[in-house]
Parts: structure tokens; C-alpha cells; sequence
């Protein structure tokens, strides 16, 4: 996921080009059915939002997460990312001034080499307080089983909330590494596991995702300019109304294109992306991979100011 790399954006929240995507939202909201389990629906500003740490509902997945997570991995592969690297001492900081603020869901993976650095920076936290995702890489179904274990060792717990086949990319996997599905929902019947998806890198595991009813939570790549995305905003703002009308828990993730979207000459700022999220109607929550504690502040603020300009302008409209 994208690191934060612009840092003085406040000022600008209320204003610029994400104020230009935000109105075309309303105009072309996508579709309105509501999602089975009572989740939100798809292509609706949820008003009752009223804080970036306010819980919200991952479709019918049963989890309740803070508007905004943060990530552990920018730049995260060979069980290392920029958040590691920064050593435990910094990745403790990071992870408790996010959650002192309110912030309760987290985002790992076995790629990033988070599971450990994160289970000492929240030592002393009760479990219950916490949401955690991670994610594996096995495409074999008894790696995928030793995985889980291994898992759980390393951040000393009885349970994951969010288990995610990671980087997805064949159109037919859903079929092709049924094995591992499986596994994944053997470890949720022995209350190993509480919600199993995908995080997918091509339209077409996307749109197999769309499809299947062993999704429970999609990890999406969505921004307002769809850098390292997998189709063009519209058409996966279609896909993506879709699969939340269908139930299944959204997030968003590349929120700031891996920073590309936010430097250069037509930059837009974040607080203008994290307005796209929420205003999109299409994701329940988003992650962010944040490498400095004025970063979470940043984010939290930025989500903050969004949410009031987009409250107010949906109460002007009422």
C-alpha cells in the first residue's frame, strides 16, 4: 500500500480536485441495493460516519473497524517494509499512538514481516480492543495450513480476524487454488479465523471475486486517479458497488497511488483521497501505510475535516 508522502495537506482539505470528484460522486453514485446482513449501501455516503475512528461494518464479514486502519506495509515484500525497517521502538510508536487516537484496525502480512514487530507493540493491549489482517502468499493448501499456525505463534494469539489470500492475479482462482479456500475455511470453523478473503492484482480476479460467496472481505486498490490499479476508476467503481451490494466487506487500499498521485504538478492532496473513499460509497474502510506518528495525526485529521465538509454538504442536500 502507498505510503503518506505529502505532509502539510490540513489546509487543503475542503478544497481543490478532490471537491471536483467528490460532486461528480453524487451525480453518479452507482448502485443503491442494499447489502444482505444490514451493511450500508453500496454507492451511499454513510452519514451517520462521523469520525475516521468510528466503527464501521466490513459487509457481513461480522468484523467492526475503524474508518481508517493503518498499514505495516509500504514498499512490504520478502518479510520486510519501510514500517519494519524503522525498528521496533519506532514501529511501537506508530502502532499505539494510532491506537491511543481511537484507531482499532490493523493491517499485516507475512510478505511484510509484520506479525512480530506487531504482537510486542501491542503488548499489554487486550486482544479484544483490536482487529488484525494479515495475509499469505501459499498457494498450496497444506502451506496454507502451516501458515495459519504460524501465524498465530507469531502474534501470540488464539485467533486472526481477517485472514487474505495475498495478491491474487489469475481470473480463475477461485477454482484453481480451491485447496487453499478451503483450508482457510476449516481454520474459520475451528474458530482460528473470524473472516476470510482477497486482496486481488487484475480485473479479472476481480471480477471471480465479485462472484464467489466464499469472499467475505475484498482488499481493493481504489484512488481517484487509478494509479497501480486494475481498471479505470469507473469501471472499477461498477465492480466495486457491486460486490459491497452483494455483502461483502470493502477496503480500500493504494489510497494515495503509492504516493504518485500526491507530487508532482497536477498532484492532488491526501485529504482530497481520503475523500474519494469515503464519498465513493463503494468501500466500508481504508488502510494507509504511515512511517511517522504526524502521519496518523495527519490522516486522522485530514478523514476528520473530509467527513465534515462531506456531512455538511449531504445535510445542505438532504
Amino acid at each position: 500500500m502507498g505510503k503518506l508522502s505529502r505532509r502539510k495537506f490540513i489546509g487543503t482539505a475542503a478544497a481543490g480536485a478532490g471537491a471536483v470528484l467528490a460532486g461528480e460522486m453524487i451525480a453518479q453514485r452507482g448502485a443503491k441495493t442494499e447489502a444482505r446482513g444490514g451493511a450500508v449501501a453500496a454507492g451511499v455516503f454513510d452519514r451517520s460516519v462521523r469520525s475516521p475512528t468510528d466503527r464501521v461494518s466490513l459487509g457481513r464479514s461480522g468484523l467492526k473497524v475503524s474508518l481508517v486502519g493503518i498499514g505495516t506495509g509500504s514498499i512490504g515484500y520478502a518479510h520486510h517494509s519501510n514500517q519494519t525497517q524503522l525498528g521496533q521502538a519506532a514501529f511501537t510508536r506508530l502502532m499505539r499512538h494510532a491506537f491511543d487516537r481511537g484507531v482499532n484496525f490493523y493491517d499485516l502480512a507475512d510478505a511484510y514481516g509484520s506479525h512480530t514487530f506487531f504482537r510486542d507493540a501491542m503488548q499489554g493491549v487486550p486482544r479484544e480492543k483490536y482487529v488484525v489482517q494479515t495475509k499469505t502468499d501459499s498457494r498450496d493448501p497444506q502451506q496454507a495450513r502451516r501458515d495459519i499456525e504460524r501465524f498465530l505463534a507469531e502474534l501470540n494469539t488464539d485467533y486472526i480476524d481477517s485472514l487474505i489470500v495475498h495478491c491474487v492475479t489469475e481470473s480463475d482462482w477461485t477454482t484453481r487454488y480451491r485447496g487453499v479456500l478451503d483450508a482457510f475455511s476449516e481454520a474459520q470453523r475451528r474458530g482460528r479465523v473470524r473472516a476470510v478473503g482477497v486482496t486481488c492484482h487484475s480485473f479479472g480476479a476481480l471480477e471471480a471475486a465479485a462472484s464467489s460467496d466464499w469472499v467475505e472481505i475484498n482488499q481493493v486498490r481504489w484512488n481517484p486517479r487509478a494509479a497501480h490499479m486494475d481498471a479505470e476508476v469507473g469501471t472499477a467503481r461498477s465492480l466495486f458497488a457491486r460486490m459491497r451490494a452483494k455483502g461483502q466487506g470493502m477496503i480500500g487500499m493504494k489510497v494515495v497511488g503509492q504516493g504518485d498521485i500526491v507530487q508532482g504538478g497536477r498532484s492532488l492532496s491526501p485529504a482530497d483521497c481520503f475523500r474519494f473513499q469515503i464519498e465513493s460509497g463503494v468501500v466500508d474502510a481504508f488502510v494507509l501505510g504511515v512511517e511517522r506518528v504526524e502521519h496518523i495525526d495527519e490522516l486522522l485529521g485530514g478523514t476528520q475535516l473530509a467527513l465534515d465538509e462531506l456531512g455538511y454538504r449531504a445535510g445542505a442536500t438532504a
